[in-house]
């Protein structure tokens, strides 16, 4: 596996936090910053730092951390979008980068080592929590599903938040059970991007709530998301150029680096609840993505920048190396080493 290099992540970083994309390996100051990606790589930072304190990343972490605290409503939600030049013309963010964003949050607050930024990262969390019962969309419920049952393991008992995990997940069962059809196991009639984040949050809430229904649906639908997009142990992602609708054709192109992460999250946590090392293995060819494992054959990461090229078309990757797939990169990278140390001890 690649040696750590942090360089192109310290390159799409200033002060106010990680410019979205990337023009080849330089900085795109036009598109400006976004919260989505600055939870993640708030999300990467906590995960560099869980054994022993990486420079690099302890130094980051606040910087990403801020960027949510400004961008945070006075009723509690989140912006999503900011220029270059510090504005913000929308209101409110959407429903998905609210749910990264409490997904990061509760990850630093279960796992952070520094107690001043677990502490702001706290009261972020406590001042946007009011908003998780209103969420109709499915990415938004399961990423928050997931920060609040981290939440959960720092604070235990939290009877009330309990309650919301469980809320939450019956949205998501409600929308298996209505869309599950003819083989089709699924929460919705569309397979779109960053799909395993859905069986995922059901496998984080069976973990907190003990409930085996949540458990049995998101090891039939991880079964049937892999029936897809695992083929001849070859991951291909749902291609963007036309999501996948029941009944109808499947892309192959263009896939993304977001896709293979959450796949990569995925086996990880049902690796932690069955112990079936046949999950890691998969772990390890969706992994393999990034590096050369897939419909091309061609890498995505790029050693000489330390970044991830966006994406994987018919005539190969991508040439820029924006912050959600270089982030999605590091994610898998370090998922996949500390996995691979646990199974060692």
């Amino acid at each position: 596996m690649p040696a750590v290099n942090w360089d192109h992540i310290v390159n799409l970083t200033d002060n106010t936090g990680i410019i979205q994309h990337a023009l080849h390996n330089m900085p795109n100051r036009k598109e400006g910053y976004c919260i989505d990606d600055n939870a993640r790589a708030l999300l990467l930072t906590v995960f560099a730092c869980r054994h022993e304190k990486d420079p690099v990343a302890h130094g980051l972490m606040p910087v990403y951390l801020s960027f949510i605290h400004y961008m945070q409503t006075d009723d509690g939600y989140f912006k999503n979008f900011m220029s270059y030049t510090k504005s913000c013309a929308e209101v409110y963010g959407s429903e998905d980068a609210y749910g990264r964003t409490m997904l990061a949050l509760g990850y630093l607050i279960n796992e952070g080592h520094n107690r001043l930024l677990v502490k702001t990262g706290r009261e972020i969390f406590a001042k946007a929590f009011k908003h998780v019962d209103e969420l109709v969309s499915l990415r938004g419920i399961a990423n928050s599903i997931i920060g609040t049952c981290q939440y959960i393991k720092a604070t235990y008992p939290d009877d009330r938040k309990e309650e919301a995990v469980v809320q939450l997940a019956n949205k998501l069962l409600h929308g298996y059970t209505a869309n599950q059809l003819d083989g089709w196991n699924w929460f919705d009639n569309i397979l779109t991007y960053d799909n395993a984040i859905l069986p995922l949050a059901l496998l984080n809430a069976f973990e907190i709530t003990m409930n085996k229904q949540y458990l049995d649906v998101a090891l039939e639908s991880m079964h049937f998301l892999e029936s897809v997009v695992l083929k001849d142990a070859v991951l291909n992602p749902v291609g963007n150029a036309e999501w996948y609708r029941q009944g109808a054709q499947c892309s192959v192109f263009d896939q993304q680096g977001i896709d293979a992460m959450a796949m990569v999250l995925l086996y990880q946590q049902a690796f932690r609840i069955t112990r079936n090392k046949k999950y890691v293995f998969r772990m390890q060819q969706c992994y393999q993505w990034f590096l050369g494992l897939n419909a091309v054959g061609v890498p995505l990461y790029d050693a000489a920048t330390g970044g991830c090229c966006d994406g994987l078309q018919a005539d190969g990757a991508n040439s820029n190396q924006g912050a959600e797939s270089t982030i999605a990169y590091w994610i898998s990278h370090l998922v996949m080493v500390q996995t691979l140390k646990d199974i060692q001890e």
